[in-house]
């Protein structure tokens, strides 16, 4: 019993945030959380544009407190807005901005749209990017679909399933629709496979240079040197004297 309560509240859960994001289609809605409170739940929907949430004079905001109330039997829904700090790092907001730009002027200058909003996430402070643009609607004598890439991005593992924030919109031209997809890495995000070298601080020690203290030689032996290098020197005049002799000679 207990488990089905919670898979209920799940279900309904994801009902609901289907439904707020199916009715803020357009207004660069990221995310929405749902907490339970004393008072009733507390729905926070984050987003880059809160203006286009509220409305005129909050009508957007009653009219989704009504339907929660009717359609999912909600007693107290208050619904709150939490804005993104930095929406170039978030993955909806850019592929909002990026469907806005190619309903609004079409699909001509989608290159210029695709890297210029890829330069943008980049500075941001992303460690990697990638923005794929494709469908009928996509200008080009052959290929459908165009990707954009930057920096470092992982396509494997469990990073790239439960790390790398993900987006995917629809682009509704007169032409035809164009499926939008966004990735990002978003910084400071730890990697597996990331090497740091540590610098080591080699310690030299300084090694003192005993000196070993010569004993004193007895005097006689003293003595016994300096009379050979005295003879040796007696020698060394005596042979240069006959060499200058048979040289004059």
């Amino acid at each position: 019993m207990i488990e089905k309560k919670f898979t209920n509240q799940k279900i309904k859960e994801l009902q609901v945030q289907s439904y707020i994001l199916s009715q803020l289609s357009r207004g660069g809605c990221s995310k929405i959380e749902i907490k339970r409170t004393p008072l009733g739940e507390r729905i926070v929907v984050y987003t880059s544009r809160p203006g286009l949430i509220v409305g005129r004079k909050g009508e957007t905001i009653q009219r989704l407190t009504t339907a929660l109330k009717t359609r999912f039997k909600m007693e107290n829904p208050q619904i709150e807005i939490g804005e993104i700090n930095n929406a170039d790092l978030d993955p909806y907001s850019v592929a909002d901005r990026i469907t806005y730009v190619l309903e609004r002027f079409g699909p001509r200058r989608f290159k210029f749209i695709g890297y210029d909003t890829l330069s943008k996430i980049i500075k941001a402070g992303a460690i990697g990017a990638e923005i794929v643009i494709g469908g009928a609607g996509v200008p080009g004598a052959r290929s459908k679909s165009w990707r954009f890439s930057a920096g470092y991005l992982k396509k494997a593992g469990d990073i790239a399933d439960n790390k790398i924030l993900k987006a995917q919109t629809v682009a509704k031209l007169k032409r035809a629709t164009v499926g939008i997809k966004v990735s990002i890495m978003p910084p400071g995000l730890k990697l597996p496979d990331k090497l740091e070298f540590k610098d080591l601080e080699i310690k030299v020690e300084e090694i003192e240079e005993v000196k070993e203290e010569l004993k004193p030689k007895a005097k006689k032996e003293v003595k016994k040197e300096t009379k050979e290098k005295k003879t040796k020197k007696e020698d060394r005049k005596k042979k240069k004297t006959t060499r200058k002799k048979k040289e004059e000679k």
